[in-house]
């Protein structure tokens, strides 16, 4: 019988969001004038809708409701982007963000690499079949053209985009893959997002190399040695 997954108590909350708040702080200086305006802002616009009309009851408790959701986007959208400073420039770390990503997008990491850790990473999703770039994009050419040639081998007609990470121009930060993904158009299906992965798939498949002595029956027979 399968396991039930483990709750979560409200101290293991605690705890993470805890650890979270360490590990933006390392890499946000500004992270409490942030989480204070999140706080103190839409607390303050509550309390003083609240003398305005006279009317506590109603506004004092929405001011401290509205303060905590404001204090927890802020923390949130900080967290975020300290993930992306930890990450940025490291080798894999576009595959992490994709897989995370909402939606349907089927990642194949590292289909083509150099010796200097120049990568590309095969996403298929609904805008077709992208090719994520990390690295130097000119060492890659010719391992990008063969790619696309086998990706066109069972997939013709869906588009191919090529998207490099990097912050200069035509490349696309890290920090932004998230939202220029979502931004690309929707060309295929669902179902043909399946179809496409499972060809991509079976094209890169290879049969093993069988390891160890072979069979008897598959032995060369021995030669008699014929006696004059």
């Amino acid at each position: 019988m399968a396991k039930e997954p483990e709750k979560v108590t409200f101290r293991d909350r605690v705890r993470q969001i805890g650890v979270a708040f360490s590990f933006t702080r390392k890499h946000d200086k500004l992270l409490f004038l942030w989480l204070a305006l999140g706080v103190l802002v839409p607390l303050g616009i509550g309390l003083g809708l609240a003398a305005y009309f006279d009317n506590w009851l109603v506004f004092a408790p929405l001011a401290v409701v509205t303060a905590i959701i404001g204090g927890l986007l802020v923390f949130g959208r900080r967290v975020t982007k300290a993930t992306f400073a930890e990450v940025e420039g490291k080798p894999g770390a576009a595959v992490a963000i994709v897989q995370n990503m909402r939606g349907q997008w089927r990642v194949t990491p590292a289909v083509a690499f150099t010796p200097q850790q120049d990568m590309v990473h095969r996403v298929v999703g609904r805008p077709g079949v992208i090719l994520l770039i990390e690295g130097a994009a000119p060492r890659l050419k010719n391992m990008i053209v063969q790619e696309k040639k086998r990706i066109n081998r069972v997939a013709s007609d869906t588009p191919i985009y090529e998207v490099v990470l990097g912050d200069g121009e035509g490349e696309i930060p890290i920090r932004k893959l998230q939202s220029h993904f979502v931004k690309m158009p929707r060309n295929i299906t669902a179902r043909q997002v399946n179809v496409i992965e499972e060809r991509l798939s079976a094209l890169g498949a290879r049969p093993p190399v069988p390891q160890g002595p072979l069979p008897k029956n598959a032995r060369p027979p021995k030669m008699k040695m014929q006696r004059r």
